[in-house]
C-alpha cells in the first residue's frame, strides 16, 4: 500500500502492517522434462519408465542441490522388505540340506509351501510388480528389452509355483521329485531381490554421471550486490538483475554475471571455468565471467549477459546436450539390442525342449529352471548402457577441464582425426596484435603514416584495426576526418583523410588499386622475415610508409603442438598474412604446411580439398570468418576466447583459448572411446558366455547348472560393472 517504504529483506510495512512483497515477481516454475539416459529422443513431463527400454527416466536438465530421487528412495524401501521377506524364504528352501532337518520335523512339505507362498507373493506381486509393468509396456509397444526378459523369468518361476501349492495333482510325473512338485519360491523372491538390489546400484550409479553439471551450477551465486542510481547498495536474488545493472562485486565473492568493469581492479581466479590455475588481472574495461571468484579487490560491474544468457549458462546447457546425444557406434548397440531380446526368447525355448526331451529326471523340472537361467543371465541391460554412461561421464569430466563438447560424435570422431588446420590470428597467437614498426617513405614522417592508417582504421573491425589505433593514442596522435569509407574483405580499406585519397593494406590491395610499392618491398620482405605483418600505407597514390604490426605466439602453442606432433597429427596453418611472416611463424613452431595471402572463404575451401584428399581434419579456429572452415571440418575446434559464432559453429569448445586444451580434448577422446570399447567388448563377452551356461552346456561335461539366483546376480553385476567403469572417467588426468 505504501510503495515508498522499501527495505532489504522480508517483514511487515511499519506504516500499515501489511507484509512486505518482492519489488520483482519471483519467476515462475519451470516445467521440468524428464527424458531416458540411454533414448534421449523419449521426452515426458511427469516421472516414470522409458516405453523403449524400460529403464526410469531422470530430469533433462540437473539442479545445483540435488534432492532426493524418488526413484531410488522408492527401490531402496522395496529392496530392503523383499530382503527381510526373502531370507526366510531361502532358509526354508535349504532347511533339507541341515543335518536333523530341524524344519521338516515340525513342518510338513505343505506347510512349507503355504509359508513360501506368503511370504513370495509381496516380494514379486508388490516389491518386483515394476517388473510387470514395464514387461507387458515393451510387449504392446512392440519393444522387448530386459524387463520383457526378467518378467517372463520370475513370473514363470512365480506362477509354476503357486500352482504346484494349491494343485499339485494337476502335475505329471515328469515335474516331481521324490514323489512331490517343485516349487521355486526361492528362485522368484532371490531373483526379484536381486534385480532390485541392481536397479538401486543402477540409480546411484546415474546420479553420479550428473555431478559435473551439478558442479558448474554451484558455480553460480545466488545473490548479487546492485548499485542503484543513488549510490544505495543492495542484495538482490541474481534472477531479478538486468543488463545494464551495475554490481559490486566485494573480494573473496564470485562474479554474479557476466559482465564488463566500470570501477576498481582485482585479480579473478578463472580455473573452474577455464582451467587456468594462474588468477587473471582485471581493471575497468576488461570482461568478466559469471561463477569465477574474486581474489582480494573490490570493483563495479556492468551486467551485460544475465539469465540463460551467461558463458556459464551456455556451458551447462552445452553439457547437457552432449551428455544426451548419441555417438555413432551406439548404432551398433541399438542394431544388436534389436535382435538380441527376440534371439534370448527363442535360445529359452530351445533350451525347454531339449532339457524336456533328453534331460534327465525330473525332465520338467530341469527344463524349467534352466529355461528361466536363460531368461534372467540375458539381460542387454548392460549392452544399453555401455555407451551413453561413458559419454555423460566423459563430457561431464572435460567440462570442468574447460572442454566443452557440444555432441558425441565429435568425441568420438576427434579421437580418428589424422589432420589439423589452424587458423593463425586468436589460435597459434594471442590474436592482440601491436604495432611494433612505423617505416616511413624515404623523406616522410612516420606520425603523419600512422595517422592515416589509424583515421581509416576507425571505421574497420579487422583485429589489426585495433593494434593501429591503440598506437596512435599511445603517441597522442589526433585522428583526421574519414569519408567514403571502404572494406576489401582479406585485402585492406580505403578512404579519404581529410579529403586525401588513402589506402592501407597488403600487396593484394595495392595491385587492386595499382598503386605501386616501390623501394619499400625490401623493408616489407624485412619485416616479414622477422615475422610482422607488413602493411602498406598510401596517400594521394603513392605510398608513404609501412607498419609493421606483430601478434605475439601464445606461450602455450609449442608445447601443444608437440604433444599434437607425438600423436601423429599433421598441422596447417592459415593465415591471411604474407607468404614470409607466415614461413617465420611455421619455423619457430615446426609447423607441417602453411596457406598464406587466402581469403576468409578459402578455409573451408582448404578443408574440403584435404577431406577429399582421404584426410580425417579437425579445425581450429576463433573469428566470424572461421564458422564455414568449422562447419565444414570432421570436428570444429572454437577458440572459447573468440567469437560466438565460431562455438556454435564447433563441435568443441576450448575455454581456456589455447592448443594445449586440443591436447587435452584429444585425451579425453581417446580415453572416452577406450572405455565405450571396454564397455561393448564386456557386455558382449558376458552375454556370449553367459547364455550358453545358462543353457547348460557345462552339464555333459562337468555336470554343472547355473542357478537362477546365480544368473540373477550375474546379470546385475554386468550392469554395475559397466557403470562404474565409465565412472572412471571422473577421474581422468587432463
Amino acid at each position: 500500500m505504501d510503495r515508498e517504504v522499501s527495505q532489504d529483506h522480508p517483514g511487515a510495512c511499519p506504516k500499515c502492517g501489511m507484509a512486505l512483497e518482492p519489488v520483482v515477481p519471483t519467476q515462475p516454475a519451470t516445467r521440468v522434462e524428464h527424458t531416458c539416459p540411454m533414448h534421449p529422443e523419449i521426452v515426458r513431463l511427469i516421472p516414470g519408465s522409458c516405453p523403449i527400454c524400460g529403464m526410469a527416466l531422470e530430469p533433462r536438465d540437473a539442479i545445483a542441490e540435488q534432492d532426493e530421487n524418488p526413484e531410488l528412495a522408492d527401490m531402496t524401501r522395496r529392496f530392503w522388505i523383499s530382503v527381510a521377506l526373502t531370507i526366510p524364504i531361502l532358509a526354508l528352501a535349504v532347511s533339507d540340506m541341515i543335518p536333523g532337518q530341524p524344519l521338516q520335523n515340525i513342518l510338513s512339505p505343505r506347510a512349507v509351501g503355504w509359508i513360501e507362498l506368503i511370504l513370495a507373493t509381496p516380494v514379486v506381486l508388490w516389491a518386483g510388480w515394476f517388473f510387470f509393468e514395464r514387461g507387458w509396456a515393451s510387449i504392446v509397444n512392440g519393444s522387448l528389452n530386459m524387463f520383457t526378459l526378467i518378467a517372463l523369468g520370475t513370473g514363470t518361476a512365480y506362477v509354476f509355483s503357486v500352482i504346484a501349492v494349491l494343485f499339485p495333482q494337476t502335475f505329471p510325473d515328469s515335474f516331481r521329485v521324490m514323489g512331490g512338485v517343485p516349487i521355486y519360491f526361492e528362485a522368484a523372491s532371490a531373483i526379484t531381490t536381486l534385480v532390485i538390489l541392481g536397479q538401486v546400484l543402477e540409480l546411484r550409479a546415474r546420479s553420479r554421471t550428473s555431478t559435473a553439471i551439478r558442479s558448474l551450477l554451484k558455480l553460480s551465486p545466488k545473490s548479487a550486490r546492485i548499485v542503484r542510481a543513488d549510490g544505495t547498495e543492495i542484495d538482490v536474488p541474481v534472477e531479478h538483475i538486468a543488463a545494464g545493472d551495475l554490481l559490486r562485486v566485494r573480494p573473496g565473492e564470485k562474479v554474479p554475471l557476466d559482465g564488463v568493469i566500470t570501477e576498481g581492479e582485482s585479480s579473478v581466479d578463472e580455473s573452474l571455468m577455464t582451467g587456468e590455475p594462474i588468477p587473471v588481472e582485471k581493471s575497468a574495461g576488461t570482461g568478466v565471467i559469471g561463477g569465477t571468484v574474486n581474489g582480494t579487490g573490490t570493483f563495479i560491474m556492468r551486467a551485460h549477459r544475465v539469465g540463460s544468457e551467461t558463458l556459464l549458462s551456455q556451458i551447462v546447457r552445452m553439457v547437457s546436450e552432449a551428455q544426451r546425444s548419441r555417438a555413432p557406434v551406439q548404432k551398433l548397440a541399438d542394431r544388436v539390442s534389436g535382435y538380441f531380446v527376440p534371439a534370448v526368447l527363442l535360445i529359452a525355448i530351445l533350451t525347454f525342449i531339449a532339457w524336456a526331451f533328453y534331460g534327465p529326471e525330473p525332465k520338467m523340472a530341469h527344463a524349467l529352471l534352466n529355461a528361466v537361467a536363460v531368461l534372467i543371465i540375458a539381460c542387454p541391460c548392460a549392452l544399453g548402457l555401455a555407451t551413453p554412461m561413458a559419454i555423460m561421464v566423459g563430457t561431464g569430466r572435460g567440462a570442468l577441464a574447460g572442454i566443452l563438447v557440444k555432441n558425441a560424435e565429435a568425441l568420438e570422431v576427434f579421437e580418428k582425426v589424422d589432420t589439423l588446420v589452424v587458423d593463425k590470428t586468436g589460435t597459434l597467437t594471442e590474436g592482440r596484435p601491436r604495432v611494433v614498426s612505423v617505416t616511413p617513405a624515404a623523406g616522410g614522417d612516420g606520425k603523419q603514416v600512422l595517422r592515416f592508417a589509424a583515421t581509416l582504421e576507425r571505421g574497420s573491425e579487422h583485429p589489426l584495426a585495433g593494434a593501429i589505433l591503440a598506437a596512435a593514442k599511445k603517441r597522442s596522435i589526433d585522428l583526421g576526418n574519414l569519408t567514403d569509407f571502404q572494406s576489401r574483405t582479406g585485402k585492406g580499406v580505403l578512404g579519404k583523410v581529410d579529403g586525401r585519397t588513402a589506402a592501407l593494406g597488403n600487396r593484394a590491395l595495392f595491385a587492386e588499386t595499382n598503386l605501386a610499392i616501390g623501394k619499400l618491398e625490401e623493408t616489407a620482405k624485412s619485416l616479414e622475415a622477422d615475422g610482422q605483418t607488413a602493411m602498406f600505407v598510401a596517400a594521394d597514390g603513392a605510398v608513404v610508409g609501412i607498419i609493421g604490426v606483430a601478434d605475439p605466439i601464445k606461450s602455450t602453442t609449442p608445447e601443444a603442438l608437440a604433444k599434437l606432433h607425438r600423436e601423429g597429427i599433421r598441422i596447417i596453418m592459415l593465415t591471411g598474412d604474407s607468404r614470409a611472416t607466415a614461413d617465420s611463424v611455421a619455423r619457430k613452431l615446426g609447423i607441417d604446411q602453411i596457406h598464406a595471402e587466402i581469403l576468409p572463404s578459402q578455409k573451408s575451401e582448404i578443408v574440403k580439398q584435404l577431406q577429399a584428399e582421404g584426410h580425417l581434419v579437425a579445425m581450429a579456429g576463433d573469428g566470424v570468418n572461421d564458422a564455414p572452415a568449422l562447419s565444414q571440418a570432421s570436428v570444429g575446434i572454437a577458440m572459447g576466447t573468440g567469437t560466438d559464432v565460431a562455438m556454435e559453429s564447433a563441435g568443441i569448445t576450448l575455454l581456456r583459448g589455447d592448443l594445449l586444451g586440443l591436447a587435452r580434448a584429444r585425451t579425453l577422446s581417446r580415453a572416452t572411446m577406450r572405455n565405450i570399447r571396454q564397455n561393448l567388448f564386456f557386455a558382449f563377452v558376458y552375454n556370449s558366455v553367459g547364455v550358453p551356461i545358462a543353457a547348460g552346456v557345462l552339464y555333459p561335461f562337468f555336470g554343472l547348472l547355473l542357478s537362477p539366483i546365480l544368473a540373477s546376480a550375474a546379470m546385475t553385476f554386468s550392469s554395475v560393472s559397466v557403470i562404474t567403469n565409465a565412472l572412471r572417467l571422473r577421474k581422468l588426468k587432463l
